[in-house]
């Protein structure tokens, strides 16, 4: 007699569920709505976007590409990416180390025989990538035995650019330019001063008061470094590609996934962290998942992948912070709140 009204209230128990874990899934997305509308300095002035499997979730573009036009934002809208462009160079490093044309513990004077420092005879390729190599200034001496310490810099990347073209004889930007023409990245390229395309115009933020950031911090020597321009939906695409073992082997996206050395930045917590070739690998946050992050010229970036749930994180703004307390604010809130959603659980 009481069969109907038991299934009837299982129906209910499972559609109640249903309806419960839908709206806690879009709950990070009103917060982070929530988020980028709060007008507390430093406001929110760029574009984001978060996906899973592939998949866009969520994405929102607010603010203007150039407050004296007042032009706005859009998801395709072009910001200099800075150091995230060295998981790109990471990654065309390694393609050449798989055709044999480069080898990771070799002295970096192998391929670039022209260098007169004496550094050049014992710093390898693995150094350059993971920030090891001591390297502060070209013409001053190493701030610590290769391999023995941890200095994040601007000196590494750039001589790995030459390696490239050394051992490929093309330039760096043709190198680059065929990987993105390959994973049809058509709106990200390399920086020159007379290519700017649609690139936004970066600005330093100064309690709320924004200038224009006119010192150019990209030279041709240093596009491998942080000179790539891209979008949002670009550097989708890289992760799909990247993550998913369609640019490297799995033994190369493993090494350049591991790490052998240690560094701590704010944005990834206060314990010190792994880093790869281009990329960070933090274990002690709540989830384990790889990123990057971008700063210059008035401009910030963030790159996020969590493996185990196929999420992508992605904020770029064409702000930058004068007061270092607030780099990455509003990326740091958005990354927490994530942390805090059903969005990430393993699958």
């Amino acid at each position: 007699m009481n069969f109907i009204p038991k299934i009837s209230l299982l129906l209910l128990f499972i559609l109640s569920s249903c309806h419960s874990s839908a709206q806690k899934k879009d709950d990070y997305q009103k917060s982070i709505d929530s988020l980028i509308q709060n007008t507390t300095n430093p406001v929110f002035n760029g574009v984001m976007l978060i996906s899973q499997n592939g998949k866009i979730l969520y994405s929102k573009a607010k603010g203007y590409s150039n407050f004296e036009t007042k032009k706005p934002l859009t998801l395709d809208s072009q910001f200099e990416i800075m150091s995230i462009t060295r998981q790109i160079t990471a990654a065309l490093v390694l393609k050449e180390v798989e055709k044999g044309k480069i080898d990771l513990h070799t002295p970096i004077k192998k391929y670039l025989p022209n260098i007169k420092q004496t550094w050049a005879d014992t710093i390898t390729i693995h150094q350059l990538l993971n920030h090891s190599h001591g390297i502060t200034d070209l013409q001053k001496p190493l701030l610590f035995k290769p391999g023995s310490d941890f200095k994040y810099g601007n000196e590494g990347y750039p001589i790995l650019g030459q390696i490239l073209e050394s051992v490929t004889k093309k330039s760096y930007s043709e190198l680059a330019n065929d990987l993105f023409k390959k994973l049809k990245m058509n709106n990200t390229f390399c920086y020159s001063k007379d290519k700017d395309r649609n690139l936004v115009t970066g600005y330093m933020n100064n309690g709320g008061n924004l200038e224009k950031a006119e010192n150019n911090l990209i030279s041709p020597y240093k596009v491998p470094s942080g000179g790539l321009i891209s979008t949002v939906n670009d550097l989708l695409i890289w992760n799909n590609n990247l993550h998913k073992g369609k640019i490297l082997k799995p033994e190369s996206y493993k090494l350049m996934t591991s790490y052998t050395i240690k560094n701590q930045h704010n944005f990834f917590g206060k314990d010190k962290e792994g880093y790869g070739y281009g990329l960070r690998i933090i274990e002690k946050e709540p989830i384990k998942y790889f990123g990057h992050t971008g700063l210059g010229n008035g401009f910030s970036a963030v790159n996020l992948y969590f493996p185990e749930s196929d999420v992508s994180l992605i904020v770029l703004e064409n702000q930058m912070p004068e007061d270092s307390n607030l780099f990455y604010a509003s990326e740091f809130k958005i990354k927490n709140i994530l942390f805090k959603s059903n969005l990430l659980n393993k699958k």
